[in-house]
Formats: structure tokens, C-alpha cells, sequence
């Protein structure tokens, strides 16, 4: 019974993925950054709703710009729960950009894509992350640079908050968790980590009832002097406190 629900959640996600997918193709072109942004929402939140993913948010998404978003990176379903509560644009390995259908939809979104390998790329990234910022934007990243277990958080990768610094932007600290719904419990289920594939979580996430999606918004704050390592290491903390039930 669990494989022909996942087999169902499955289908009505494909067919909201190609949906975004005709959308971002042949509506974004006659629609304002304000209309795409409530669309990105609004898809976002079908899309949980279609795989069965509860969506429980704690604290204020920032309601205008400029605003960095700092969150834990857990499962290839983090961008989409971040968007259903608050559109933002991420920062994103490039690779991404040639998958088949999701490089259109991260492309189409407004991802910012980053060559993780070049130094050079990363001070490109960091000058549009700048410019985006100054301009009101709301930018997201995941700055341990990869998914983790979802119990604990890994090493902070400081380069990309030097963008906030430069311009003098607020950085929001966010706290991303999976648990089961009924009981509050950590839930391994959406994890993409170690000898995962893909597929492997994806299903396994299908198969799993009850799963809900904690996010905890923190309070911005800004550099106030510290240098961009003493910051990470700071906003670190903060999440881990805000991951704390």
C-alpha cells in the first residue's frame, strides 16, 4: 500500500514539475519579478502538498530585501520547502544548470550559479551576490557547501558572506529540520547524504507518511565589524540553537 501511494505522489509531482517547467517557458516571459515570485511560491507549496510534506514555519521570513538567508542543508527538498515559505534566490553548485527540466526550473527561479572548484568563480559569485543584494534582492545559501545528516551541522564555509558584508546587508539565520509530524521526531527520511543517490531519497521520502518540514527563522543581524569567518561561525551557532526544540 505505502509503494502505490509513493507510486501516485510520484505522478502528480512529475506532472507539477513539467507544469513549472511550460511555465517558467512560455508565462515568466509576460509576468513582473513581483508575479514570478508569488507563482515560484505558490508552486512551491503545491509541490509539498503533492508529495505529502507538511510545511511548519517558525518565526518572520523577511518581508523585503535586502536580506541574506543562511540555512542547513539537508535534502534535495531544502529550495523548495525555503521557497514555499518565503521565495528567495539561491546560490547553487552550476552542474545543476544542464540537468534535463531542473535546470530550466533552478534557471528560471533565478539561481545564481557557482563553479565550487574556482576560487575565480566563487569572488564572481560573491561580486553578483553584491549587486543583487544592494538592489533589494533576498539571496539564500546553504553555506556547508553540501548535504548533511540533518542531526548535526557541518563546518561553515565563510566565502559567500562577504557578499553582506560588502553590501552592508543583514543576514538572516535559518533552521531547516525534517521530523514526523505526530511525534516531533527527527526524520531520516528526505536525507541526501553519504551513499544516498538521488533516487534512492526521493523514493524513500515517497514512501514515508506523516513527514513534516520545520522551518525557524531567526532574527537578522549584521556583521557589526566581525570579518566573514567570524560571522559564519557565529550564524552557525545561531541555527544550531535555533534546531533545538
Amino acid at each position: 500500500m505505502n509503494r502505490l501511494k509513493a507510486c501516485g505522489k510520484l505522478a502528480r509531482a512529475l506532472v507539477h514539475i513539467f507544469s513549472g517547467f511550460f511555465t517558467i517557458l512560455l508565462v515568466f516571459p509576460r509576468l513582473s519579478q513581483e508575479q514570478r515570485e508569488m507563482r515560484i511560491q505558490a508552486w512551491s507549496v503545491n509541490m509539498l502538498d503533492r508529495i505529502g510534506i507538511q510545511l511548519v514555519v517558525n518565526g518572520q521570513p523577511v518581508v523585503n530585501g535586502p536580506m541574506l538567508l543562511v540555512a542547513n542543508h539537508i535534502s534535495w527538498l531544502d529550495i523548495t520547502s525555503l521557497h514555499a515559505a518565503r521565495f528567495c534566490r539561491f546560490v547553487s553548485k552550476a552542474d545543476i544548470k544542464q540537468w534535463p527540466v531542473i535546470g530550466t526550473l533552478a534557471t528560471g527561479v533565478g539561481t545564481l550559479f557557482i563553479e565550487r572548484e574556482s576560487r575565480r568563480d566563487a569572488m564572481r559569485v560573491v561580486q553578483h551576490m553584491t549587486e543583487r543584494l544592494r538592489a533589494g534582492d533576498v539571496i539564500g545559501v546553504f553555506p556547508e557547501g553540501t548535504t548533511g545528516d540533518g542531526i548535526g551541522l557541518l563546518p561553515f564555509h565563510a566565502n559567500l558572506f562577504q557578499a553582506a558584508i560588502a553590501a552592508n546587508a543583514p543576514v538572516q539565520p535559518v533552521a531547516l529540520q525534517f521530523v514526523d509530524h505526530a511525534t516531533g521526531q527527527y526524520s531520516a527520511a528526505p536525507c541526501y547524504v553519504g551513499d544516498d543517490t538521488l533516487l534512492g531519497s526521493v523514493w524513500r521520502t515517497l514512501c514515508t507518511s506523516g513527514i513534516a518540514v520545520v522551518i525557524t527563522y531567526g532574527q537578522p543581524q549584521y556583521a557589526r565589524g566581525r570579518d566573514r569567518r567570524e560571522w559564519a561561525l557565529a550564524l552557525r551557532t545561531e541555527i544550531e540553537n535555533l534546531r533545538q526544540p
